[in-house]
């Protein structure tokens, strides 16, 4: 019999869902990764990541999308859910970071939920509320100028409050540095006090896996992929002690409660109940090989990281195909356009076919053709490219951006897979269950200028993460 999820996540976007699965994966989790609710699929897995497009659409559709996702995942056994959204917190006063959140708590039970979009290794940490992107404040970084969720208030108690009826207080971070027994005092505080969300000062990664120590046990918890990945290692670690051989422990000593061993109240408190036995034999992450097919950069993201890595490809002379929605506002014609010129290349091209542009340029498309037109033709176009691709022959898909990335999986029709080795820091190949397909997804400032070319690369499924 399968042996039920450790923990199952749902993320707002897919390219998230991605770097959550990473999170997990790292930490020796066996890690699948579900694009959508998919019920007759054996996922077979430590952890299961549901991909949802749920970030920019109404709230209503987010909470009912999410709720699918979690009734599924209680299907499958999971006892723990985390809600991964961005660690920009894009959103508006409407949602849907508040919204989803709310209706996971009352489904789960969660009394208080710990949440932070705090994510160090992408620059993204949370001090006294405020949440900055590297050195600066989120209201002062390129954030501010979003085509779609403009971010600018940097107070992330203040942004919750807006979009919540429950009450919002803050971890803060003299109580996360003081350790586990601090930080679960403060939990514990929380739920008398009726404080349903509890935003969580983490600066490093070390914050952040005191944060997974404490809550690795609760039904509900949320933010980034960082603390996805210090829950992550709170399982892992459990799970090695209970794997630990005997003679190792010294006469009389049993495996130690998740929470910090140094720290008892702290396991009493962050509990919230009994704690569940975790298997002691590790599963083995068995992703079929990937394919050596054709490859193709598909881009729809505007980020400056992924501009950046457009013109590295431009710059090595890669054949571009560039998909102009204002010259074509149609995107059936821009999809057979782009077709048309994909079979002039060799089979061995990996070209890439784009809609990024600067902001100017951006907002000039915006305004001529409108901000939900111009999304909606340039992701039917991308889904058409993909579909039409994959008929030709393509094997390896490399997406740059969340729409992008949600477009051409839709198109290929592509259940779930398993998560395999990262061509960047949260930027995992993901394997069809077939084998016939892997696919790079990646979130639009995440990567080294030179990731979309190394992926896309001969052999690139094998090239090692920077």
């Amino acid at each position: 019999m399968t042996e039920p999820p450790l923990v199952g996540a749902i993320a707002d976007d897919v390219t998230g869902a991605t770097d959550v699965a990473v999170a997990f994966r790292r930490n020796g989790l066996r890690t699948f990764l579900s694009f959508g609710v998919s019920p007759g699929l054996d996922v077979g897995a430590e952890t299961v990541v549901v991909a949802l497009k749920t970030r920019m659409i109404e709230p209503d559709a987010a909470v009912a999308q999410s709720r699918a996702a979690w009734d599924w995942l209680r299907r499958l056994g999971a006892r723990r859910v985390y809600f991964k959204y961005c660690s920009t917190f894009d959103s508006t006063s409407r949602g849907n970071i508040g919204p989803v959140l709310d209706a996971l708590a009352d489904a789960t039970g969660a009394a208080t939920v710990v949440t932070t979009p705090s994510s160090p290794e992408h620059g993204r940490t949370q001090y006294e509320g405020h949440l900055f992107v590297g050195d600066v404040l989120l209201a002062e970084s390129h954030m501010r100028d979003h085509p779609v969720t403009p971010m600018r208030d940097s107070n992330l108690p203040r942004l919750l409050r807006a979009q919540t009826r429950e009450t919002v207080g803050l971890l803060g971070y003299r109580d996360v540095l003081d350790g586990e027994a601090a930080i679960a005092r403060r939990l514990a505080a929380a739920r008398a006090d009726g404080v349903r969300y509890l935003l969580a000062d983490a600066v490093t990664d070390a914050d952040l896996r005191r944060l997974g120590r404490v809550v690795a046990n609760e039904p509900l918890m949320a933010g980034a992929a960082g603390l996805a990945g210090g829950i992550a290692a709170a399982l892992a670690e459990k799970r090695g002690e209970a794997a630990a051989p005997l003679a190792a422990r010294s006469p009389g000593e049993t495996a130690a409660p998740l929470a910090d061993r140094r720290d008892e109240p702290a396991a009493e408190l962050a509990a919230g109940g009994p704690r569940e036995a975790i298997s002691a034999a590790p599963l083995e992450h068995q992703a079929p090989p990937p394919p050596t097919g054709p490859a193709v950069v598909l881009s729809g993201s505007c980020s400056k990281r992924t501009l950046e890595q457009i013109a590295y490809l431009r710059q090595h002379d890669r054949p571009a195909f560039f998909l102009d929605v204002s010259a074509t506002p149609d995107a059936a014609a821009l999809a057979d356009t782009a077709l048309a010129w994909y079979d002039t290349l060799p089979a061995d091209a990996a070209p890439l076919i784009y809609s990024s542009v600067e902001p100017e340029r951006l907002h000039h498309i915006q305004q001529r053709i409108g901000v939900e037109r111009a999304a909606a033709i340039l992701e039917d176009a991308t889904g058409r490219i993909a579909h039409g691709l994959a008929a030709r022959g393509v094997r390896r898909f490399i997406a740059a951006g969340g729409e992008t990335s949600g477009a051409v999986v839709a198109a290929l029709r592509v259940d779930g897979g398993l998560i395999g080795t990262e061509a960047a820091r949260g930027v995992p190949w993901i394997h069809s269950p077939t084998g016939d397909l892997s696919l790079l997804l990646k979130s639009g400032n995440f990567g080294e200028p030179d990731l979309l070319a190394r992926a896309s690369a001969s052999g690139g499924d094998d090239v090692p993460a920077r």
